[in-house]
Parts: C-alpha cells; structure tokens; sequence
C-alpha cells in the first residue's frame, strides 16, 4: 500500500473536532433555549402557543371533513320533463348541495363531537357508521 498516513489521521482530527464542537455547542444551546422555554411557562406564552396549534388543527381537521367525507342521497324529490322532452331529475343531494355544500358530513361530524362529549366509545361510534350506511345503502336512502 502506498500513501500518506497524514489523509486518515487529519480526516480522524477534522471530523471529531468538528462532532465534539457541534455537540458541545448544541447542548448549551439546547440548555440556554430550555430554560427559556420554562421561564414562558410561566408567563402563559406556551399556553397561548399551545391554544393556536389546537385552533389550526381543529381547522385542518374540519376541512378535511369536508374534502374526504362524501355522503350522497339519492332520493328523488320530482322529475320535471321540459319541452325538449328531457327529464329533469331533482334529488335531495342537489337540494342540500345548493343549500351548502357538505352539510351532511358537517352534521355527521357534530354527530361524532356530541356522541364523544356524550363518553361514547369511539369504537361504537365507527361501528354504527358503518351500521347506518350499509342499511341506508340497502334501503336506497343513501348512494355511492
């Protein structure tokens, strides 16, 4: 083998130098920033934190509701037939949804809310979704 025996040991010197820099500092920066952090506390500044990170999540949760929950009822309300000769069909998901969009699954989530404030098992509560829309499906009040 040839080559110089400085490459390894300057490689060795640099990188634990700079691991043990790193490290030393990062503990007395994490400390510095732990002790103000304790100071808050008591000011109620992480209690306000903490109140507008449950704020943005119940805003997040809520529009998620609203993108990736669909409920659909089909059941028809009248069939109009125009002079052309096409049948207009008015179903109570147009109703509602020209109402406001999402109504259902808003109400389906206030549902949930109470139920949970209520101390119902969230297990039953999944459980009886599943129950209301195969039977609502087998019924035809509710659609895919």
């Amino acid at each position: 083998m040839s080559g110089s025996l400085l490459g390894p040991l300057l490689f060795f010197i640099l990188f634990n130098l700079v691991r043990l820099a790193t490290r030393y500092y990062g503990v007395a920066y994490g400390y510095s920033k732990g002790i103000d952090i304790v100071k808050d506390m008591g000011g109620g500044f992480l209690q306000k934190l903490t109140e507008g990170a449950s704020i943005l999540g119940l805003f997040v949760m809520g529009a998620l509701v609203n993108k990736w929950t669909h409920v659909n009822i089909p059941l028809v309300v009248s069939r109009i037939t125009d002079q052309t000769g096409k049948e207009h069909v008015t179903t109570v998901q147009t109703i509602l949804d020209q109402l406001m969009p999402g109504l259902v699954p808003l109400l389906l989530t206030f549902a949930c809310m109470w139920l949970l404030r209520k101390k119902v098992n969230p297990l039953w509560i999944i459980v009886g979704f599943f129950v209301i829309g195969i039977a609502g499906y087998a019924c035809g009040l509710l659609g895919l």
